[in-house]
């Protein structure tokens, strides 16, 4: 498990390659853990979650888009829905103490972070 975070791999990467390359069906069943949770006790958790980095990843991708392509609303709209779950997303994380409470979401600062 180790090995492949230290290779740059996500939970959800890793995942796959158990299952694919050695046989696993599911890691939980098999050593009673996810895989987040055995990667963040051998402390190489990345700082943001990664749902939350891969809504972010979409929204910047999306606004992307959208600074050449200013009339596509239905993309506009896609940009709003996504931003809305990760708002949502954000007072999870901060009511359960994984993200600060002055910790914030703007479009510019997801361009830094998963740019």
């Amino acid at each position: 498990m180790g090995k492949l975070s230290k290779e740059g791999l996500s939970t959800a990467e890793i995942g796959l390659q158990l299952r694919d390359s050695h046989g696993i069906p599911s890691v939980k069943l098999a050593t009673g853990k996810a895989v987040a949770a055995m990667v963040r006790d051998a402390g190489m958790a990345p700082d943001l979650p990664e749902d939350l980095t891969n809504l972010m990843r979409k929204a910047v991708r999306l606004g992307e888009h959208l600074d050449s392509n200013r009339k596509d609303v239905h993309n506009r709209r896609a940009l709003q829905l996504t931003e809305s779950k990760i708002l949502r997303l954000v007072r999870y994380y901060k009511r359960n103490s994984v993200l600060p409470d002055d910790w914030k979401y703007t479009l510019a600062n997801a361009k830094l972070l998963v740019g």
